[in-house]
């Protein structure tokens, strides 16, 4: 049987020239473009790469790659990540990983934000299959939920709890993460904006309109599907 993760990664590596700086996200796929790149020795040891992931931070420097901290860069040449699913335009929803805020901020730093995975993640408009979310400053939770609850009555919101640990799940920035789970599907561009204008919210995990393309490996191979807004 096909793995179509590890053909999307096979895909991605074409997009890679010597001399770039990348930035990579986390999940299975980055890890297998990861394991791709270190079997090429001449072109792994003229990259420079980031991550917005500790796993894949690790993965990176245990195959010897030249790793730099995000905070040292101002420029990616190409970021690849991927989403829990992604539309038409390429907005995307990363809700697993709690790791968004650097996600995002990766995003916004490359000329290139390109989504990997497979056609599974693929839906013609986003849904409410996954939650929204964000990131909050601990002394702002309170206020935040409630006026979530007051903007979005229908919605579920709930604080993430850890399952490892007694309390609750802290971010990689110190930091609150609250799950919103909407009853109906609000306009993209306007959750984009009414959410990021709640003081005390770091980041949400709605990545609207920010990347130039998406690598997607199904039944019938490899795709690259481009946003029509560009």
């Amino acid at each position: 049987m096909t793995d179509l993760k590890l053909e999307a990664a096979k895909a991605a590596l074409q997009y890679i020239k010597p001399g770039q700086t990348i930035g990579l996200g986390a999940g299975s796929t980055i890890a297998y473009l990861v394991n791709l790149i270190a079997q090429q020795a001449e072109l792994a040891e003229r990259l420079t790469f980031t991550s917005s992931s500790f796993k894949t931070t690790n993965l990176l420097a245990d195959k010897g790659l030249n790793v730099k901290a995000p905070a040292l860069l101002k420029h990616l040449d190409i970021y690849f990540d991927g989403c829990d699913q992604f539309d038409t335009e390429l907005n995307a929803l990363k809700s697993g990983g709690g790791i968004h805020t650097t996600e995002k901020i990766l995003a916004s730093m490359a000329t290139e934000f390109i989504l990997l995975g497979d056609a599974a993640k693929f839906s013609t408009q986003l849904d409410t299959t996954y939650p929204l979310v964000i990131e909050v400053l601990p002394a702002a939770l309170q206020i935040v939920l409630h006026r979530l609850a007051t903007y979005f009555p229908g919605a579920t919101i709930k604080q993430r709890i850890s399952t490892q640990k007694d309390g609750a799940v802290i971010s990689d920035n110190g930091n609150m993460l609250v799950d919103i789970y909407f009853d109906k599907l609000i306009p993209l561009n306007e959750l984009n904006i009414s959410i990021g204008m709640i003081p005390g919210i770091v980041e949400h995990s709605l990545f609207y309109r920010m990347a130039a393309k998406a690598i997607i490996a199904g039944d019938d191979g490899v795709n690259v599907i481009t946003p029509s807004h560009q």
